[in-house]
């Protein structure tokens, strides 16, 4: 066994290497950008080493406000869309005809432009002068005032912001669940009928449990996902976030690398450490709590 492992190191090499190049240097080198003070991009010079630029952005309001909006995202996007995606794959699930129809219509979305689906959602929340906007007049019906959800205030954006999320991301959650849902045995329903359990009670009991690990594995990465969040914003509020006050951590770091005074990459890379260690952190509480709730 001993005397095959160099092949089992070649085979992994490749892989290793691309890790490598493309993964740990990137990382290695982000970290030591982080420390390099007052790095400009134009003169390629800094100052010192040292902790100035974490000092710098953990005083920076505009950092704070970027890191308010993805925690919100996060805290509201990721279980409202794993429920929702939970109760329409259970019901993908329970029924014969049209399904494949039906899994189709709820995975256009993902494989749709990102761009295309914010406008269209630009184009249902906007409001103009000429017309409320497609949302504003559901809202008419119930006597409820148009709100410029685009740019009004800012619990309107938010509100939109999330919707979108959830929007984009539930057809990927769909898809793995039901697909989860399909290795449950049917002998474990059949047993529950006999001791007389109701169908909620063996939803509760026997499918979330069976299904927990990828459960587990959508939750930890839809945290990683919305954490990284700035794409979708773009699409919905454009490329000055920071004048809508919905700019993202990933979006804070995209404008310090690129800012119209030259750029600063220490800046930038202190945020990318920052949101580096909050996925990192983030990850590892669902990994433990996993731990005890996921059945395997």
């Amino acid at each position: 066994m001993q005397r095959n492992s160099w092949k089992a190191w070649l085979y992994l090499l490749p892989a290793i290497l691309f890790l490598g190049i493309f993964m740990i240097y990137p990382l290695i080198d982000v970290i030591i950008y982080s420390f390099e003070e007052n790095f400009r991009s134009v003169s390629q010079t800094y100052t010192g080493v040292g902790f100035g630029n974490y000092n710098y952005i953990f005083r920076d309001v505009e950092f704070f406000n970027a890191l308010r909006n993805t925690a919100i995202m996060v805290i509201v996007t990721v279980p409202i869309s794993t429920i929702i995606a939970l109760g329409l794959a259970a019901g993908l699930n329970a029924i014969k005809p049209l399904k494949k129809v039906f899994e189709t219509i709820f995975f256009l979305p993902y494989v749709t432009n990102t761009l295309a689906v914010g406008l269209v959602f630009m184009i249902i929340f906007d409001v103009t002068p000429f017309t409320p906007g497609l949302f504003n007049s559901f809202l008419g019906i119930f006597g409820v005032d148009p709100v410029d959800w685009i740019d009004g205030p800012y619990a309107a954006k938010m509100f939109v912001m999330c919707f979108y999320i959830i929007w984009t991301v539930l057809p990927f959650k769909i898809i793995v669940l039901v697909g989860a849902l399909q290795t449950v045995k049917k002998e474990y329903y059949q047993a529950a009928r006999v001791d007389g359990a109701s169908r909620f009670r063996q939803f509760r009991k026997i499918t979330v449990p069976l299904i927990s690990p990828m459960i587990s594995y959508l939750v930890i990465t839809g945290f990683i996902g919305a954490f990284k969040e700035y794409n979708n914003a773009v699409a919905l509020f454009g490329t000055n976030l920071m004048e809508k006050e919905m700019n993202t951590i990933v979006g804070y770091i995209y404008t310090s690398l690129y800012s119209e005074a030259g750029g600063f990459p220490s800046y930038a890379s202190a945020a990318a450490i920052v949101l580096f260690v909050i996925i990192m952190a983030i990850t590892a509480i669902n990994l433990v709590v996993s731990k005890k709730h996921v059945h395997y």
